[in-house]
C-alpha cells in the first residue's frame, strides 16, 4: 500500500543525492575532497566531551554512551586527550559506577548492562592504570550473575528485558575484563541461537525481524564463549552481503535505507566470517583444503595444547607473578581459553565478502561533513555516527590485511593513504587493538 511507495520514494531520492555526490567527486581531479578532515573531528569531538556536564541532561541515561562514542572515535583517528580532560572523564565515570557492581547511565543511576559496556570500553580506550584499575571486577561479576536469566539471555538491568544485546554486552565485558566463566556463558548460546531468523540474520529476540546491530551481537557473542559453529553461517552470509546497497553503505534491515551507522554493524559481521572460514567450509560440506588454514577457526576452535589445560571454573584469574606480565601462565588451570586474543591472532583465510572500498566510498563521501558523521545525506551529524561510520572505515580498511597487526596495502584504502588510514580495532569488542593489547596484559597480572 501507500507505505510501500513511500519506502520505495524515499529509496530513490537516498539514491538520487548520493549519485549526485558520487557524479561529483569523479568529476573532479582526483584525490580532492578525500580526506578524512581529522582535525576538524577531533574539534567536534572534544568539544562534546568537554561539555558532558549539565547541557546533555537529554541523554541523561546515555553519558557513558557519549563517552565512548567520542573517546573511541579520537582514539580511531590516532588523536588523544589532554591529561585534565582524562582525569575528568575517569572521574565522571567512576561517579557512574555503582557500589554494588556495573554502571549506570550517570552518577546515582541504576546498573545498566548496555551502559557499563559503554563505560568499561571508554575507560580501557582510556588505557591509564588509574582507567583501568578505577574498574571493580570483583562487583562487576557478582552484578552480571544476578541479571542472568533462566533462558539462558541477560537482562538489560534489575527487572529489564532480556536480549541479544544484553548478552553481547554481559560477554564483550566478562571477557575484555577476563572475568568470564562458565556460569557466566551457561545456556547464552541456545539463547542466541533461537533468535537467529529464516532471513539468516539474527534478531533482538526470538521472533523478531533480522537486524544488522543484533546479528553483530549475536555473532560477537557466539565467537566468545567458542559457539559460533553452531550457528548457520552460510545463511548469515547470504543475509549480511544483501544488506550493501547501490550506494555503498549497509542497510540494517531487508528493505530499510542505507544508514552509516551499519558501516560498523554489517560490515564487522563480513569481517568476522573472514575469520570463520572452515566453519563456514564445515557447514557448506567443502573441505578445507589448505591443511595450515584448518586448525584456525574450526567449530570448536581446536584450541593450541596449553590451551587445553585452561579450566574455567574460576571468574577472577590469579595474580600473575610480577616479572611474568604476557606469559599468560600457560599451566594455570584457572585460566579460561582467551577467545579474544586466539581469534584476532587467526589468519584472515576468506576474501572480505563485502566491497570494502565502496563502503569507504560511501563513509567519506556521503557521511562525513565538516566535523564529525552522520546517518546519510541531508542528516545531521552525531556522536554516534561519528563513533560508528569510523569503526566502518576502519573494519573496511583493514579487511583486506591477513594477519592482526599487519597496515593494509595502499590500494585497500580509499583516497590519500597517510591522511585516511585509521587505527585498527579488535572486531569483536570495537576498541582499539592496541588499547585492547594494553588491557590484556593488564588484567592478566591482577
Amino acid at each position: 500500500g501507500t507505505s510501500g511507495t513511500r519506502t520505495l520514494e524515499d529509496q530513490w531520492m537516498v539514491e538520487r543525492q548520493v549519485r549526485e555526490i558520487y557524479n561529483f567527486f569523479y568529476s573532479i581531479p582526483p584525490n580532492s575532497h578525500l580526506e578524512t578532515s581529522t582535525e576538524k573531528h577531533f574539534d567536534y569531538l572534544t568539544r562534546g566531551l568537554r561539555k558532558l556536564g549539565p547541557s546533555f541532561s537529554v541523554l541523561d541515561a546515555n553519558r557513558p554512551w557519549l563517552c565512548y562514542w567520542i573517546l573511541h572515535s579520537i582514539a580511531l583517528l590516532g588523536e588523544s586527550i589532554d591529561a585534565q580532560l582524562e582525569n575528568d572523564a575517569i572521574d565522571f565515570l567512576s561517579r557512574c559506577q555503582d557500589e554494588d557492581g556495573g554502571y549506570g547511565g550517570g552518577p546515582g543511576q541504576m546498573p545498566h548492562l548496555a551502559t557499563t559496556y559503554a563505560a568499561v570500553n571508554s575507560l580501557i580506550t582510556l588505557g591509564s592504570p588509574k582507567a583501568l584499575s578505577s574498574i571493580n571486577r570483583e562487583k562487576l561479576y557478582t552484578f552480571w550473575l544476578q541479571m542472568k536469566d533462566t533462558s539462558g539471555g541477560f537482562r538489560m538491568h534489575d527487572g529489564g528485558e532480556v536480549d541479544v544485546r544484553a548478552c553481547y554486552t554481559a560477554i564483550s565485558v566478562a571477557s575484555i575484563l577476563q572475568i568470564v566463566d562458565d556460569e557466566l556463558i551457561n545456556d547464552v548460546g541456545n539463547y542466541i541461537l533461537s533468535c537467529q531468523t529464516y532471513e539468516g540474520g539474527i534478531a533482538g529476540e526470538p521472533g523478531s525481524e533480522a537486524h544488522g546491530g543484533y546479528t553483530f551481537c549475536g555473532l560477537a557473542a557466539m565467537i566468545l564463549i567458542n559457539e559460533a559453529n553452531r550457528l548457520d553461517l552460510p545463511r548469515l552470509i547470504d543475509w549480511v552481503v544483501f544488506r550493501q546497497g547501490v550506494e555503498g553503505g549497509f542497510q540494517g534491515r531487508t528493505n530499510k535505507l542505507v544508514d552509516g551507522c551499519y558501516s560498523f554493524w554489517q560490515a564487522a559481521v563480513a569481517f568476522l566470517i573472514q575469520r570463520l572460514k572452515s566453519t563456514v567450509h564445515e557447514q557448506l560440506g567443502l573441505s578445507n583444503e589448505l591443511s595450515t588454514e584448518s586448525a584456525d577457526d574450526s567449530s570448536e576452535s581446536e584450541l593450541s595444547d596449553e590451551e587445553h589445560l585452561q579450566g574455567t571454573s574460576s571468574h577472577v584469574q590469579k595474580t600473575c607473578p610480577l616479572g611474568q606480565e604476557g606469559q599468560e601462565n600457560a599451566s594455570d588451570p584457572t585460566k579460561i581459553a582467551d577467545t579474544g586474543y586466539d581469534f584476532v591472532n587467526r589468519t584472515i583465510a576468506m576474501r572480505p565478502v563485502f566491497d570494502s572500498f565502496y563502503l569507504q566510498q560511501y563513509v567519506l563521501l556521503c557521511s562525513q561533513i565538516d566535523g564529525g558523521f552522520r546517518d546519510k545525506p541531508g542528516k545531521g551529524r552525531d556522536h554516534y555516527h561519528t563513533c560508528y561510520c569510523l569503526s566502518g572505515l576502519s573494519i573496511a580498511q583493514y579487511s583486506w590485511t591477513n594477519e592482526a597487526d599487519a597496515p593494509p596495502l595502499p590500494r585497500d584504502v580509499f583516497g590519500p593513504y597517510s591522511q585516511n588510514l585509521l587505527e585498527q580495532i579488535h572486531p569483536l569488542y570495537n576498541v582499539v587493538l592496541d588499547r585492547y593489547y594494553e588491557a590484556r596484559s593488564f588484567f592478566s597480572c591482577l
